[in-house]
C-alpha cells in the first residue's frame, strides 16, 4: 500500500513543472493559514472568524501584500498575530526557500530536482551553488530584521512598555522587510492608523525604510554586495541596474512629493514623510500619512510606484524594477535608432525584452480592467479603485480606506490579484500553460506600419 501511495506521488510530481509547484505551494500555505486564522484561538474575542474575512487575511500575508478587511491588532489574538508574522515569513522567503530551510534544519540532503525548483523560485541564474544561496538568504533575511527589530525596540519599549515593545518591534520588523505592511499599531493608536502616530520620529520612520529597501533589491544583490562590498563595478549587470533604478525611484518621487505634496508640514516632518512616502509604495504598506487625503497627482505616483515594485527574487512584488529598466532602455534604443538594448555596456537578449513586454501588458490588463470591474460593482470613482487595484496587484498595501467596505466579489478580485502579484505573472502563466512551443517555426515576413 504504501509502495503504491509513493508511486502516485512521484506520478504527480513527474506531471508538475517547477512553476506549478511553486504555484502550489503559495496556495497550500494559504489554505492552511485560513483555517488557523477561522478558529477561536487566532480570534481577540475567541470567537470563529467568517471563511471570508481569514482567507483574505491569509493570502494578504503570504502574498506580503499588508491589505486588510479587519485591523491586525484589534482582530487577531497574540497567537493569531504569530500566525500572520508567520504567513509573512514564509511569503517573504518564498514558500520554497523556507521548505529548504526545514530540510536544512533536519540535515537532509536536497537533490537535483529540489535545486532546480529552489532555483526557479529564488530567480537564481543557475542551480550550481544554490543550496550555498539559500543559507546566505536564510541568514542574511534572520540578521537584518534582528538588526531591525533592535533599533526599533527603545522607541517601543518607551511608549509601550518593555513586553509590549519587544513584540512591536520583531511583527514590525520582520513586516517591513518582507515588504508586507502589516503593523499592530490598532489597540494603541486606533484601527487601520499604521504608523501615522511615528511621522515625526525619524528611528522608526527610517528604520522600516531602511528594512522596505533591504528587502527589496532582492537576495541576489545581497549576495553581489557580501561578495565584492563597495566595489559596484564588479557586480552583475541585474545588481547594477537593480541598485541604480531603486536610487531614482525613490530620489524622484521624494522630490515630487517634497515640493509639491507635504507642504503644511513642518520641515523634518517634510522630509521624512516624503521620504517615506516614496520608499514604501516598493511594496510595503505602511503609511505615516492618510492617503484618502492625497491630491489626485500624489496618488497617481503613487500607483505607478506600486505597479513597479521592487526586484526580481526579493521580497517585493510588482512588474519589478528590472521588468520597468528593461521597458525604458528598450524605448531608449528605439529612439536613438540603436538595434539592442544596452545597460553597463551590456546587450540584453532579445527573449528578455519580450518578457518584459509581455509582463508589462500582463500587468497594465490586469491593473485597467479590474480597476473597471470594481469601479462598476462598488459604484464608487474610479481612481480609488485603480489605487487599490495597483496596491493588491504589487503586493503593497497601501489604501484609500476603501477595501473593508467592500463586497465579496470585489475582495475576491484582490485576492487574485495579490496572489498574481507575489507569485509573479510569468510564473502563473508558465505554470498553467506548461506545453512545448517550437521556437525555430517561421513564417513569411511582411510589414506592418506602427506609430
Amino acid at each position: 500500500m504504501l509502495k503504491i501511495l509513493k508511486n502516485k506521488k512521484s506520478a504527480i510530481k513527474n506531471r508538475m513543472n517547477n512553476f506549478q509547484m511553486i504555484v502550489l505551494g503559495f496556495a497550500l500555505v494559504i489554505t492552511i493559514g485560513t483555517l488557523i486564522l477561522m478558529t477561536p484561538l487566532a480570534s481577540r474575542v475567541h470567537e470563529w472568524t467568517p471563511a471570508s474575512d481569514a482567507m483574505f487575511t491569509a493570502v494578504s500575508a503570504v502574498c506580503v501584500t499588508g491589505l486588510v478587511v479587519r485591523d491586525t491588532a484589534q482582530a487577531w489574538s497574540m497567537f493569531g498575530q504569530i500566525v500572520v508574522i508567520t504567513l509573512i515569513q514564509i511569503g517573504g522567503l518564498g514558500v520554497i526557500t523556507t521548505s529548504a530551510f526545514f530540510a536544512l534544519l533536519a540535515g537532509k540532503k536536497i537533490g537535483l530536482e529540489q535545486r532546480t525548483v529552489m532555483q526557479e523560485a529564488i530567480s537564481a541564474p543557475e542551480v550550481g551553488g544554490i543550496v550555498r544561496l539559500t543559507r546566505f538568504i536564510l541568514i542574511i533575511t534572520f540578521t537584518i530584521e534582528g538588526i531591525g527589530a533592535l533599533i526599533m525596540f527603545p522607541v517601543y519599549s518607551r511608549d509601550y512598555g518593555i513586553k509590549t515593545g519587544i513584540w512591536m518591534s520583531i511583527f514590525h520588523s520582520i513586516s517591513a522587510f518582507c515588504n508586507a505592511g502589516f503593523d499592530i499599531m490598532g489597540t494603541h493608536t486606533g484601527k487601520f492608523t499604521s504608523l501615522t502616530s511615528y511621522a515625526a520620529n525619524p528611528v522608526i520612520v527610517l528604520t522600516i525604510a531602511a528594512l522596505i529597501i533591504c528587502g527589496g533589491i532582492g537576495f541576489l544583490t545581497w549576495a553581489d554586495i557580501k561578495k565584492h562590498n563597495i566595489h559596484i563595478k564588479r557586480y552583475r549587470m541585474q545588481s547594477k541596474v537593480i541598485i541604480s533604478t531603486t536610487f531614482f525611484l525613490i530620489l524622484i518621487p521624494t522630490l515630487l512629493f517634497y515640493f509639491f505634496e507635504n507642504k503644511n508640514m513642518p520641515g523634518s516632518t517634510r522630509l521624512l514623510s516624503s521620504i517615506f512616502q516614496a520608499v514604501t509604495p516598493r511594496t510595503a504598506g505602511f503609511n505615516t500619512t492618510d492617503y484618502g487625503s492625497m491630491s489626485s497627482s500624489g496618488k497617481a505616483i503613487t500607483t505607478l510606484l506600486m505597479l513597479i515594485g521592487g526586484a526580481p527574487g526579493s521580497t517585493a512584488g510588482g512588474m519589478k524594477v528590472t521588468t520597468f529598466a528593461v521597458i525604458l532602455g528598450t524605448a531608449r534604443s528605439i529612439y536613438q535608432r540603436k538595434n539592442h538594448v544596452i545597460f553597463f555596456k551590456r546587450e540584453i537578449h532579445g527573449d528578455v525584452v519580450r518578457n518584459a513586454i509581455g509582463v508589462m501588458f500582463m500587468y497594465a490588463f490586469l491593473f485597467f480592467s479590474s480597476g473597471l470591474i470594481i469601479s462598476v460593482i462598488e459604484n464608487i470613482p474610479v481612481g480609488n479603485c485603480f489605487f487599490e487595484v495597483a496596491s493588491a496587484l504589487g503586493t503593497v498595501g497601501l489604501t484609500t480606506g476603501i477595501t473593508p467596505h467592500l463586497s465579496q466579489a470585489s475582495r475576491d478580485i484582490l485576492m487574485l490579484l495579490m496572489f498574481i502579484g507575489r507569485v509573479g505573472g510569468l510564473t502563473l502563466i508558465f505554470g498553467t500553460l506548461h506545453r512545448k512551443v517550437c521556437t525555430f517555426e517561421r513564417r513569411p515576413h511582411e510589414g506592418i506600419t506602427v506609430g
